[in-house]
C-alpha cells in the first residue's frame, strides 16, 4: 500500500494553520490544524501528536497520480527549494477541506432545523395544555 503525507504549516489571517495532506494510492485527503501564534517546531510536532486522533479528514477525492521519473538529483533540488518558497497548502488540499466546510455546514444547517422544529412542536403543545387547563375551569 502505497500511503504518503504531507504537514504544510502557513498563515492564514489572523491564525496559523497546518495542513496535513494523506495520500492513499490514487485517493487524497486532507485536516487541518489551527495554531495561535506562530508555532515553533516542538509545538507543530506536539499539536499533531497531540490531536492526530481527533482530526477530522475531508471526504476522499480521487486524482490520476503520476508515474515518477527518473531520479535526477538537480531536478530534485529544484522541486524542494520550490516547495520551501511556496506559501499555503496545495489545490488539492484546498478542494479537499472547502468540501469538508461545506459539508460541516450542511450538517449545521440541518441540526439547527430539527431544533427550530422541535422548540415550535413544544411551544404548541405548551399553548395546547394551557387552553385545555383554562377550558376546565382551574
Amino acid at each position: 500500500m502505497d500511503v504518503s503525507c504531507k504537514l504544510t504549516v502557513c498563515y492564514e489571517e489572523p491564525f496559523w494553520i497546518g495542513v496535513y495532506e494523506l495520500i492513499e494510492k490514487d485517493k487524497f485527503k486532507a485536516a487541518k490544524i489551527v495554531f495561535g501564534s506562530e508555532p515553533k517546531d516542538y509545538e507543530v510536532l506536539e499539536a499533531f501528536l497531540k490531536n492526530r486522533d481527533a482530526l477530522k479528514f475531508s471526504p476522499l477525492i480521487e486524482f490520476k497520480q503520476k508515474e515518477k521519473q527518473k531520479f535526477n538529483q538537480k531536478r530534485m533540488q529544484r522541486e524542494i527549494s520550490r516547495q520551501l518558497t511556496k506559501r499555503g497548502a496545495g489545490t488539492k488540499a484546498q478542494i479537499a477541506l472547502k468540501m469538508q466546510h461545506e459539508q460541516n455546514k450542511l450538517q449545521r444547517k440541518t441540526y439547527k432545523c430539527l431544533k427550530t422544529e422541535e422548540e415550535k412542536s413544544r411551544r404548541y403543545e405548551l399553548s395546547r395544555q394551557k387552553k385545555k387547563e383554562k377550558q376546565r375551569g382551574r
